[in-house]
């Protein structure tokens, strides 16, 4: 009975029943057919008690598949916890779509939000982006190359994929994302430690020395580049974890970083101190 009070009780706790909407209800442009992975959508998990923040996520899967559960719905339940609106992004993919159906996407749903941030209960002054792996290089894309009404106004980066051109780079998201072999013009574009300027948003970075799959000079290259720009940035590298761990509840050294991103949100102002 108790097991059952507490599923029947969970979204009271956390959030409302979250809901997903296509980004383009009549087809996404230059859509190559009508097939589930032809329909970007946002699912929107609104918090009980809403503080007015709001946060895009974009999970990882190197531009290939999607880690939607523990790198999205576990994430907005997690926002929902305190008070943070979320919105899970779902985004085309490689190979069957390439740049910059992903940004466009990107681009898409932070117009959605903002356009409808009364709807949402959430301030359009206080809306980030956050993106783990793959979906991290998405974050960071954005960050970078907006255009009016686009600019996140926080950015959270998760052992991101940052660079194209180092011997850094995670070659299976840049093939899967601008083709094989990719267009060494490109490759630069989005190489986004070297597009960072003073009005890339604030940004906090986790990442892990021991992650194998995309080294950590990605985060510290990215850093670097914020300050030098002088924008806000935080920065958190654990000695260990594997990639891909997304919150680390199971790990009791690791699972402390989305601690340091909440205290880092209030040290900021987008969130209430607690």
């Amino acid at each position: 009975m108790r097991i059952l009070l507490f599923v029947f009780l969970m979204p009271a706790l956390f959030g409302q029943t979250p809901r997903t909407e296509l980004l383009w209800p009549e087809g996404a442009p230059g859509a190559v057919g009508t097939e589930d992975a032809d329909k970007p959508a946002l699912t929107i998990y609104p918090a009980v008690q809403p503080n007015g923040a709001a946060v895009l996520v974009c999970p990882g899967g190197g531009y290939v598949t999607l880690a939607m559960d523990h790198e999205g719905k576990q994430v907005a339940e997690w926002f929902n916890s305190f008070g943070v609106t979320a919105f899970v992004l779902k985004y085309r993919l490689g190979p069957r779509y390439r740049h910059p159906a992903m940004l466009e996407d990107a681009r898409r749903a932070m117009r959605i939000i903002r356009s409808r941030a009364k709807e949402f209960g959430i301030d359009p002054a206080r809306v980030g982006v956050m993106g783990f792996s793959a979906g991290g290089h998405l974050a960071s894309t954005l960050s970078n190359h907006f255009q009016e009404g686009e600019r996140p106004d926080f950015a959270i980066l998760c052992y991101p994929v940052i660079s194209f051109t180092t011997r850094h780079t995670h070659s299976g998201s840049m093939r899967a994302l601008l083709g094989d072999p990719p267009d060494p013009a490109l490759a630069w574009e989005l190489s986004n430690e070297l597009r960072v300027t003073s009005q890339t948003p604030p940004t906090f970075l986790f990442h892990t020395n021991a992650d194998t799959g995309v080294p950590p000079e990605n985060s510290v290259l990215y850093y670097l580049a914020l300050r030098r720009a002088g924008v806000p940035a935080e920065m958190h590298i654990y000695q260990e974890g594997r990639h891909g761990v997304g919150l680390a509840p199971k790990d009791p050294v690791l699972s402390t970083w989305p601690g340091r991103l909440k205290d880092w949100l209030m040290v900021r102002g987008i969130i209430p101190a607690q």
